[in-house]
């Protein structure tokens, strides 16, 4: 069934399907590429925890919750979920400004609204927000995350790093003869080895690890005084137990403290979260159908991502999301159902119960290498040079979200930006349509008449209406009327070309009848779509109009105002 015919409501995971025709050889491949997915996931969970403000932990016991329950009920068979970048700077926010509590809090009350999006059928509608906007919010993201590393890769004694991006620049600034250049070699070490690792040896142990792996035995080795996750440096250059450290075994799920208060408080920065987590997950899952030529149900991706962040913020974790570059490793190393998620899961959580002491040794200016390559490859960078050759108004929207992200935050700059496209969707919409008075001989009608009968009597008049009636192009009518003039007796309107009708348009229509009616004219419509036809259907105004006044061709039209112009009513 395709997707846009699925009840909203209908529940039904990709897993399920796949499990049906499920084989042996299918698991050693889902095991295989699990695996890896699994390894390639454990630096990026625990830097995009640091990232956000919260301990590594947190990233290890989103990706194994999430990942997990959005495998087992996501709408994909390749969505592999967890912490992402895309989170980072609202939920850094959130932290900064209400605490670690309140991001739990806040996570959950994004789930829900997941849900409720999922169950509303939203899935395809959260799938077109504009190219430009999707495009400017991931550059100023990856701007954002870029700029947060940049303290731990150059070693710098922060103690309390700034979350607005001028003030923190200003930071870097101040302490920049502070930085410790040992930190800064091995950091660049990683960036190095993640940028040339081979291809190839990829699937057996992804660069990151690799290079997270070789700065920790290095740093152990040669016993060098970089901050550690397990260890912070201070600026008077003494070790101190890090509040990052990662604290042995799983946690115990349970309820995070919770007021009243703070669905007010919380409730935008959840909307924010839901939004992100809807169109990031989307995006993967859409990504995942080019590669596999497969299609995912977007409102069960939906359901599936809401589910698992009620879940994950009882485990302590953060918001999770169908992450993109994980997802087409997973597809890349030969997956072929959700089971290769569910196995990514349990590979990070056997990782994490038996390496949870050696994490703690992994240098922060090594993760901050990490997510410098991560953040580069993550943003848009190319768009930048189409600016000149895209439309001036997509160029604006996209530079505006980037600058707005960047600069102010993420949830004005979505918000602004989906305005703005909107907006611009609005006036190209209604450059689009029209409504032009013809006559027998109009260019439009190749200089023959559109209709088999003699020409127009007087006081008739035709208008072509063209593109979508809604309140962009409603007051074209108005023009239209005044057009006519006095002589108007009945107006008949061509709607052949009228693809879609909102309820402005409907009632713009019901006012040009009625003001038609006051002045003892008539109004005839001809050729309606079905989308329009149903909208007058349904809005009743097919009742006020008669269903005389409806024809199917011009033909009929001028048969009709003939009869409305000689009518023993009308000679009254």
């Amino acid at each position: 069934m395709p997707d846009s015919a699925k009840p909203p409501t209908r529940f039904r995971p990709a897993l399920v399907d796949a499990l049906k025709d499920y084989s042996g050889k299918k698991f050693l491949a889902d095991l295989n590429s699990g695996i890896t997915v699994g390894i390639v996931a454990v630096p990026l969970a625990m830097a995009f925890a640091i990232a956000s403000g919260v301990d590594p932990r947190a990233g290890l016991v989103t990706a194994v919750v999430a990942g997990l329950l959005i495998s087992v009920f996501g709408g994909s068979r390749y969505q592999i979920g967890g912490p992402t970048g895309a989170f980072v700077p609202v939920l850094f926010g959130i932290v900064g400004s209400y605490g670690r509590e309140s991001l739990l809090i806040c996570t959950l009350m994004a789930g829900i609204i997941l849900v409720l999006m999922g169950m509303a059928g939203l899935g395809k509608v959260i799938k077109y927000i504009p190219y430009p906007v999707t495009m400017g919010f991931t550059s100023g993201i990856a701007v954002i995350i870029f700029a947060g590393q940049i303290k731990d890769f150059l070693g710098m004694p922060i103690e309390h790093l700034d979350a607005e991006f001028l003030p923190k620049v200003q930071q870097y600034l101040e302490n920049l003869m502070h930085l410790n250049p040992l930190a800064l070699l091995l950091g660049l070490g990683v960036v190095l080895i993640m940028i040339y690792w081979p291809t190839k040896w990829q699937r057996f142990l992804p660069g990151s690890m690799a290079g997270l792996v070789l700065a920790s035995v290095v740093v152990a080795a040669l016993h060098l005084h970089v901050e550690t996750i397990g260890q912070t440096l201070l600026a008077n250059g003494s070790f101190a137990v890090s509040k990052m450290k990662i604290p042995e075994g799983f946690p115990m799920p349970h309820l995070p403290v919770f007021h009243f208060s703070d669905i007010h408080l919380l409730f935008m920065s959840a909307v924010t979260v839901a939004l992100l987590g809807a169109i990031e997950s989307l995006l993967s899952a859409v990504v995942a159908d080019g590669l596999t030529n497969d299609k995912h149900d977007s409102n069960q991706e939906l359901l599936g991502q809401g589910i698992a962040n009620i879940c994950s913020p009882l485990f302590g974790g953060i918001a999770a999301t169908g992450a993109i570059a994980r997802t087409g490793t997973n597809i890349r190393c030969g997956a072929v159902s959700p089971v290769s998620g569910i196995i990514h899961a349990l590979t990070l959580l056997v990782i994490m119960l038996a390496a949870a002491g050696l994490a703690n040794h992994i240098p922060m200016c090594a993760l901050a290498g990490v997510l410098l390559v991560v953040s580069f490859k993550m943003g848009e960078w190319h768009e930048f040079a189409r600016l000149r050759r895209i439309p001036r108004s997509d160029a604006l929207v996209f530079l505006s979200v980037f600058l707005l992200t960047v600069l102010v935050n993420l949830p004005v700059a979505v918000f602004v930006g989906i305005v703005l496209a909107a907006l611009l969707f609005i006036k190209r919409v209604s450059e689009a349509s029209a409504i032009t008075a013809l006559d027998d001989t109009h260019p439009a009608t190749g200089g023959r008449p559109i209709w088999a009968d003699e020409s127009w009597p007087d006081g008739v008049f035709l208008f072509r209406v063209q593109g979508a009636f809604f309140f962009g192009t409603a007051d074209m009518l108005e023009t239209s009327f005044r057009r006519a003039g006095a002589n108007l007796r009945v107006m008949v309107l061509l709607c052949e070309d009228v693809f879609s009708m909102d309820a402005t348009g409907l009632n713009a229509l019901e006012s040009l009848h009625e003001r038609l009616r006051q002045h003892k004219r008539h109004l005839i419509l001809c050729k309606v779509a079905r989308q329009p036809l149903e909208v007058i259907k349904l809005g009743g105004f097919l009742e006020e109009l008669g269903p005389d006044n409806l024809t199917n061709t011009v033909d009929e039209a001028l048969q009709r105002a003939r009869a409305l112009l000689y009518s023993p009513a009308d000679e009254k």
